[in-house]
């Protein structure tokens, strides 16, 4: 039967998460391992991918090719291969046949100029049967061609020392099978020696025995091919300076990333040059790189190439009488890589889903999507949206499969896939659907949407928890889509996203609890026609026109619609987020005042009488070059020697280089002759050597930038003096020969003179300082300079000073000096005045606002100049002394960041310049409490000395309680993993920090959390504690467990049993008899009373009745712990009843179903039905609050469940009581329901405890909704009920067997006799007084040994209800409207039990007697009112 529940459960959430979501696409399920129940059927995503896929292959003529491919899938998938997209029939191929691993097998490669039936693309395709189909990459296979030269070694000559290299270019395909030959023998290849990728051959440091005849030969497997010989000789050392000559320059490449890249660069001259590399004008070092290496001869190598290898890179050969460069760009391309795969999805029919797919690549990649190995073709239903996502609406079964993602640009492909189930729905719960929505109407129909209305369905007029599913499609197509309403009771919807002119069907089904409803009747509607709005502008062109200008043209729209009022011209910078527009009258606008060489976008909108039309597509133009508007920056000059002064300097800024800079011109002259002016123009580089100058002379500089258009602005003079001597650099300066200093009061004069010795190079001169050590900071300063001033210090400090000279070597010895700023002789401002005023509002529990006045300001405290304000607070706490500030520039400050119920003190000074307030007076504020953000702590569960069946729960309160606690609740179950709302709770009052559990089941684990609440709400709970209960000691008869029994417990009076059954001692029978004659006196004068009273009442009187109910109640007296709150008044407690079916059908809803916890051997085992063994235990055995010890059984917690996360919308508009039949007693498995209501405030019913033993006797209903419980009950007239059940008097069968046995008896068996279950607090303080029935009366008990297990009797026929009230429960009554007042919600820490004894001295009966004899007045005196 659990299992059936779990089933129905499971459907009816899955139902709910897949229909109620307002997004389709979001409604899926996703995850490759997750199952979803069908029916009684689990489906699963299958694992089916490639383990290997094809690579590119490049093979010559003859030889043997395999192209790899595996798959993987639980059923062994069947491979094939395509060919340039054509299947290949490999049954009746000879050449080429399929590996057993699914690999293709090309025997013999033919290849030749007008037959080349290998080459081409491959594709491996993987299907299984009645799963799906996979497609994996796509791989090329080329053949090299036939062997042949392009050009040929030359022959040569070349000086010793310097590099040689011979050409041999043949097609790029064979390039990799080049060798080349000496004399007729094989070359060896080595850091000197060795051959590029295009197939030539560089010799570097030529020697002698490098000289020969040279060839290339191709061997591609066939007969090897020879080029013409070549001779190469090798000349002696030139007694004179030869030009310097680039023999090889490198060429731009484009690489693929891992790839390796190689720029040639060979330069021949003497003295041999030396060649260095640049990479975007930055000096490329390769010495100790992994990945830069500089080959013999120059060139550049670049292994495993990425994006950041992109850009410029300048060969420079330099042989110290000129220098030479050539350039050439690196370009990196990125094959396909997924950023974002698709997911796999779970769906159900008619929904919307989308498979996501995120790639990068470069250049940027293309997206297509297969499914089942099929391309998809977009249309109406598939789409392609955010540029690579499909979305596929209103799926139907046929798109179950598998979708897959297949990037592809110019250097690769890449595939990834996911796999769509579509589900059935779960078959409906046990329960009523609903019919099917009435009157649906298109109340507003436009060209892109519509809007449907409808009303509820005849079987649920209220319809406030239906929610509603929209399934629509065009006409004639079998592809449904749904939309469901946002939210339960909503009979709207709007319908977007449709197509203009065009009919649709539309349906509506209503959905409850139970599942989908009936579907209302198609409703066809047509969308209205499109407005009709100017085509796009055919032809649209741009062109820059200037530096500054773009004009764009374009014709006349060829679907007008009318005449054309104008045009919309609309423009963008390229990278910018922000469109500029220009109304345009004619067919061409020239805009102007756009940056130079600058792209910008364009596009064009026609507007009619309608409104705008159709966009152009963009146009990008980019506006044409001029001269750089701004000059070099940072121009800096460096001394090398007497000759030659070094310029640095970086490029313009960003934005002011009006095209691409093609070079830099320098222009210097002599500081005394500004006349005669020197140019030099340079390359890209950022920076150039002037040589050739004169000793000992000042000369002045100043850099232009170049385009293709002119020259820019220049940068200002800057002047640099040559040195008279080439001075000695090889060593550092020696020490200043002076220094001198002279304080101020925040800086201090530093002046010096330079090192004696003249002849070692100064650069410049480094000044440290600082507060006693003069390392704190340094400055660095020209060679020119010869003094300096330190600012911004501190005064009266003592300094030290130190200067050393420096070159390029490194630092000199450095010169010593001290100094002590003067003191500061402006006197201190006088303080201001201190805010007043100050006040702090309590807004939240972690922000108060703080709120002064500044007596300074003027009366409309309106803040003109800099004055800020500084507000520090800290917690209240004596020993926490640290503040914390903020700076506020109003009169008031929000400070965030608070803790939760916590005082805090505030206080506010003020700042004007160098003048502040002191603080002001404090304010204090305590922020609002907040829900407990930790749990209980240090929770130990111990088993109680001398009882094992009890144990004792210790903890402490939360680290973070954020106020009061007012209560614990502890959850126990035996199931660490059931649902929290089927644990066991218990409700503890917040200053208890212990809690005592009876009637635990021996050697058996429970587990046990904890959760606090203050005045905010409930906290998190704590982590599952175990605890295992001891083993029995011993064991009694069949169905016995072992009883606790305290040291205070006395034996039940006359004849009240132990817990098994067993007579305990005797009391005198004549004191039995006068007991039990006087308790049925009084029973019988109460309930004539009673009944009197009831009959009277009409449901005019029902607020007396309410009077009345508090003011009985009012009179009880409870005993229990003085600690505990006390519960409410049982006249009130309407919060704790609950509605109760008839059919007892298992509730689908999971939050309302108990899962029941086994407490004793009698839990499972039914109980003898003989008299013997159960009519004696008559007296209430039940055991209430002890006042040493809070304590509860399972027994008395039947009706509190953890139900707090029930709807509230889920509730009936009114309470409402039904009552409920009992079954004849004389049926053996007879059940108990309880009466039910349901309140707003979804409080929960406490079951009477009844005179058996403790745990065993309590009859357990299951939850049901109160509308079910109304629908259910067999009468449809509102149930009858007398005062007593107003007024919450509950009967078991067993405590109330004395008064209505002997009647039940004469009943018919199909009758039932209903009953409303509370617990009264006190055994005689019940309506009903147990007495001993008649000896030869017989009596089945109701099973009460299962208290936690449903039990269902379904051969009852169901007639007419009898209402069961005091003293006329053997007649029928007419039916009685029944209204229970509502009332205050009652925390979870009240107690709802009180104490009661298990035996009373005659005393007590005789204080009881007086208690009734009060009860009788009080009901006297409501008849009379």
């Amino acid at each position: 039967m659990a299992a059936g529940r779990a089933r129905r459960l499971l459907g009816s959430l899955w139902i709910a998460l897949l229909l109620g979501q307002p997004e389709p696409a979001g409604a899926a399920a996703r995850s490759g391992s997750q199952s979803l129940l069908t029916g009684s059927l689990v489906r699963t995503f299958t694992p089916f991918y490639f383990l290997v896929e094809p690579m590119d292959v490049l093979s010559v003529r003859g030889a043997s090719v395999i192209m790899n491919c595996s798959a993987h899938c639980e059923t062994s998938p069947k491979i094939e291969w395509k060919k340039d997209g054509t299947f290949l029939n490999l049954v009746s191929d000879d050449r080429r046949q399929l590996l057993p691993d699914g690999s293709l097998l090309i025997n013999s490669v033919v290849h030749s100029k007008h037959n080349k039936p290998d080459e081409g693309y491959y594709q491996c395709v993987a299907t299984v049967e009645s799963l799906g189909t996979i497609v994996s990459r796509t791989a090329k296979l080329t053949v090299a061609g036939l062997p042949r030269f392009t050009s040929q070694p030359e022959s040569s000559s070349v000086y010793k020392g310097n590099s040689a290299i011979l050409n041999c270019e043949v097609n790029v395909d064979l390039a990799p099978f080049v060798m080349w030959e000496q004399d007729r023998q094989p070359v060896f290849l080595d850091d000197r020696v060795f051959k590029l990728p295009s197939g030539a051959l560089i010799i570097s440091n030529a020697t002698e025995m490098d000289g020969g005849l040279y060839r290339c030969v191709i061997e591609s497997g066939g007969t090897p091919k020879y080029s013409d010989e070549a001779e190469l000789k090798i000349l002696p050392d030139p007694e004179v300076a030869q030009k310097l000559v680039l023999v090889r320059q490198p060429s731009s490449l484009t690489r693929v990333m891992g790839q390796s890249a190689v720029f040639p660069c060979v330069a021949v001259g003497f003295p041999t040059p030396s060649i260095r590399w640049t990479r975007n004008a930055e000096e490329l070092i390769t010495e100790g790189s992994e990945r830069f290496l500089l080959l013999a001869g120059g060139s550049l190598e670049i292994s495993d190439v990425s994006e950041e290898d992109v850009g410029m890179y300048t060969c420079i050969a330099d042989n110290g009488n000129e220098t030479i460069e050539a350039q050439a760009e690196l370009t990196v391309q990125v094959p396909p890589e997924f950023l974002k795969r698709p997911a796999n999805i779970y769906a159900h029919e008619s929904m919307d889903i989308v498979f996501e797919c995120e790639v990068t690549g470069k250049p940027t990649p293309t997206v297509k999507w297969v499914k089942n190995g099929d391309m998809v073709i977009p249309s109406d239903y598939f789409k392609i949206v955010k540029e690579h996502n499909l979305q596929v609406l209103g799926l139907v079964k046929s798109d179950e499969g598998f979708y897959q993602c297949i990037a592809e640009n110019d250097v690769g492909n890449a595939q990834a896939g996911a796999q769509l189930i579509i589900l059935d729905l779960a078959p409906a719960t046990t329960g009523p659907l609903p019919s099917a929505p009435r009157d649906v109407v298109a109340t507003l129909v436009s060209t892109r949407f519509i809007r449907l209305t409808w009303r509820t369905p005849v079987s649920d007029p209220q319809g406030d928890n239906l929610t509603y599913s929209i399934f629509y499609t065009k006409e004639g197509i079998n592809r449904e889509r749904v939309e469901n309403t946002s939210r339960p009771g909503e009979t709207q919807v709007t319908i977007q996203n449709l197509m203009p002119e065009t009919v649709y069907v539309f349906r509506v089904v209503a959905q409850n609890k139970h599942g989908p409803g009936e579907s209302s009747a198609p409703l066809k509607v047509a969308t209205q026609p499109e407005v009709q709005l100017p085509g796009p502008a055919p032809n649209i062109r741009a062109y820059a026109s200037s530096p500054t200008s773009v004009t764009v043209t374009w014709e006349t729209p060829l679907a007008g619609n009318g005449e054309i009022q104008n045009y919309k011209l609309y423009y963008m910078e390229k990278g910018q987020d922000t469109e500029q527009d220009v109304d345009v009258g004619g067919l061409s606008y020239t805009i102007n005042g756009l940056k130079k060489y600058t792209e910008y976008s364009f596009r064009v909108v026609a507007y009619n009488k309608h409104g705008p039309g159709v966009s152009t597509q963009d146009v990008v133009v980019r506006t044409l070059s001029d001269v750089p508007s701004a000059p070099p920056q940072n121009l800096t000059l460096e001394v090398r020697n007497s000759k030659s002064i070094m310029l640095h300097w970086q490029p313009p800024p960003a934005g002011t280089h009006s095209g691409q800079i093609t070079g830099y011109k320098i222009r210097y002259r002599k500081a005394s002759r500004k006349s005669d002016v020197t140019e030099s123009i340079g390359g890209t580089q950022l920076f150039q050597l002037i040589e050739g100058l004169e000793r000992g002379t000042e000369y002045s500089f100043r850099v232009a930038a170049l385009t293709v258009n002119g020259t820019g602005p220049a940068t200002d003079w800057v002047s640099a003096e040559t040195f008279e001597s080439d001075l000695d650099e090889t060593r550092v300066p020696e020490v200043p020969s002076s220094l001198h200093v002279r304080p101020l009061v925040t800086s201090i004069v530093v002046s010096w003179t330079p090192p004696e010795n003249q002849n070692i190079v100064v650069r410049g001169y480094a000044i440290g300082y600082g507060i006693g050590s003069p390392h704190a900071q340094t400055i660095k300063v020209d060679y020119k300079q010869r003094y300096y001033t330190i600012e911004n210090l501190d005064p009266s400090s003592h300094y030290v000073i130190t200067l050393k000279a420096f070159n390029n070597v490194g630092e000199g010895i450095p010169l010593y000096e001290s100094a002590v700023t003067r003191p500061h002789s402006v006197p201190d401002p006088s303080p201001m005045m201190p805010p007043v005023g100050v006040q702090a509002s309590i807004l939240s529990h972690d922000t108060i606002r703080i709120t002064w006045a500044d007596n300074s300001l003027p009366k409309n405290q309106k803040i003109t100049d800099a004055r800020y304000y500084t507000v520090r607070w800290k917690t209240n706490i004596p020993a926490n002394t640290k503040y914390k500030t903020a700076n506020a520039t109003t009169l008031s400050y929000l400070v965030t960041g608070l803790k939760p119920n916590t005082l805090y003190e505030f206080s506010v000074m003020v700042t004007k310049g160098r003048r502040s307030s002191t603080w002001s007076m404090t304010a204090h504020g305590t922020t609002f409490e907040l829900v407990p953000t930790s749990p209980p702590k240090d929770v130990t569960v111990v088993s109680k000395e001398g009882k094992p069946r009890t144990i004792i729960v210790n903890w402490q309160p939360p680290s973070e309680a954020n106020g009061k606690i007012t209560g614990y609740i502890i959850y126990y179950s035996t199931d660490v993993n059931a649902e929290i709302h089927d644990w066991v709770i218990e409700p503890v009052v917040g200053n208890r920090l212990t809690h005592q559990i009876q009637e635990l089941t021996l050697d058996t684990p429970y587990y046990f959390k904890i959760q606090a609440r203050n005045s905010k709400g409930m906290g998190p709970m704590s982590e599952a504690v175990q605890f295992r209960t001891p083993k029995a000691s011993g064991s009694g008869g069949k169905g016995s467990r072992p009883v606790d029994i305290g040291a205070d417990y006395k034996p039940p009076l006359g004849g009240s049993n132990s817990p098994h059954g067993s007579p305990t001692s005797p009391l005198d029978s004549s004191m039995l008899l006068v007991i039990i004659v006087s308790v049925g006196v009084i029973t019988i004068v109460i309930v004539v009373i009673v009944a009197v009273f009831c009959t009277r009442r009409t449901t005019s009187h029902q607020k007396k009745k309410r009077a009345a109910c508090k003011s009985v109640n009012g009179s009880h007296k409870y005993k229990g712990n003085s600690k505990d709150v006390k519960p409410p008044d049982l006249w009130i407690h309407h919060e704790r009843l609950e509605l109760k079916p008839i059919d007892k059908s298992p509730d689908p809803n999971p939050i309302m179903t108990d899962t029941p916890i086994p407490r004793n051997s009698q839990d499972i085992t039914p109980v003898d039905n003989s008299m013997d063994s159960n009519i004696h235990q008559r007296r209430n055995s039940y055991r209430g609050h002890e006042s040493e010890d809070s304590m509860s059984t399972l027994a008395g917690r039947r009706g509190m469940r953890p139900k707090m996360m029930m709807p509230f919308d889920s509730q009936p508009p009114q309470p409402v009581i039904s009552a409920h039949p009992i079954h004849s007693l004389d049926n053996p498995h007879h059940h108990f329901h309880s009466g039910s209501l349901a309140s707003p405030t979804r409080s929960y019913l406490h079951h009477q405890v009844n005179p058996w033993p403790i745990g065993t006797s309590m009859s357990h209903s299951d939850r049901a909704n109160s509308t079910e419980s109304v629908r259910n009950t067999p009468s449809t007239d509102t149930m009858p009920a007398s005062l007593s059940q107003t007024c919450a008097d509950h009967q078991d069968p067993e405590s109330t067997a004395g008064s209505y046995l002997a009647n039940a008896q004469e009943e018919d068996s199909g009758q039932n006799l209903p009953t409303a279950h509370v617990r009264p607090s006190h055994p005689l303080k019940s309506f009903a007084v147990p007495a001993v029935p008649p000896a030869g009366s017989t009596y089945d008990p109701a099973l009460p040994s299962t208290p936690l297990l449903t039990q269902q009797a379904p051969n009852h026929p169901v007639h007419s209800v009898k209402t069961a009230s005091i003293g006329t429960l053997g007649r029928t009554r007419p039916p009685m409207p029944v209204v229970v007042p509502s009332a205050p919600d009652v925390q979870e820490t009240t107690r709802m039990l009180e104490d009661s004894e298990s035996n009373y001295e005659p005393d007590e009966l005789t204080k009881e007697m007086a208690h009734l004899e009060g009860l009788m007045k009080d009901l006297n005196a409501i008849t009379t009112a």
